[in-house]
């Protein structure tokens, strides 16, 4: 039985990484021997990928060559990494994906038209997560959030450098694919929950998503 691909994404400080993980301990538990990765990253090719990306001493670079790096580092993921372990019957549960790339590069008309065809093309139909669980936080949060050094440690990327009307069009970002993929995506506002009441609705979901026939959850195979 093929297993199912789960994005976690959201602006900074959204608690994605935090419910990823949880969402890992309760598919390990129900016995699913699901695969955790993060974007960038997740093969050898990504994690050089992901260094540059997120170098917080690099000069910012135009927003195609970015997404051009991402969807390298994302085509590598799904033949080394994804499809075979979907084949398996494994779950895999991926921090960040095609959504992130579209609201932190996508940020106008034309650059939004250019990672929605880049994912046509290297995700393609078959490549596409079963489900994209977007965690919806207001900007301010997200930028207070990620300024905090108690939030993310001693180490800021490249990203973390931006001010709140950029975080602000992140988000819009979020909200575009949610409705460019609305059959894939589960928007989730998470302003005044607690990660307990997070990690239910997405348990929630899941079920939803299991309770519906094959052929609704996806069409194809990779």
């Amino acid at each position: 039985m093929r297993g199912r691909f789960l994005v976690l994404e959201g602006v900074d400080g959204s608690g994605k990484s935090t419910q990823a993980e949880r969402l890992v301990r309760r598919l390990e538990a129900e016995g699913r021997r699901p695969l955790h990765l993060r974007e960038p990253g997740g093969t050898p090719v990504g994690e050089r990928l992901r260094a540059m990306l997120l170098d917080a001493e690099r000069r910012r670079w135009d927003p195609r060559t970015e997404a051009l790096l991402f969807f390298a580092s994302r085509a590598e993921m799904l033949v080394r990494r994804v499809r075979p372990a979907l084949r398996e019957g494994r779950d895999v549960v991926c921090e960040r994906f095609t959504p992130s790339t579209l609201a932190y590069q996508g940020q106008d008309p034309e650059t939004e038209g250019f990672v929605l065809a880049l994912d046509d093309l290297v995700v393609g139909r078959d490549g596409q997560p079963d489900l994209v669980i977007i965690l919806d936080l207001d900007p301010e949060v997200s930028l207070e959030r990620t300024r905090s050094r108690a939030w993310y440690g001693d180490t800021e990327t490249s990203f973390e450098r931006r001010d709140a009307a950029y975080y602000r069009r992140v988000r819009q970002g979020y909200l575009a694919y949610a409705r460019a993929r609305a059959e894939r995506t589960f928007l989730l506002p998470v302003g005044g929950l607690d990660a307990d009441q997070v990690e239910a609705r997405i348990a929630e979901r899941l079920r939803a998503l299991d309770a519906a026939p094959p052929a609704s959850r996806r069409e194809g195979s990779p």
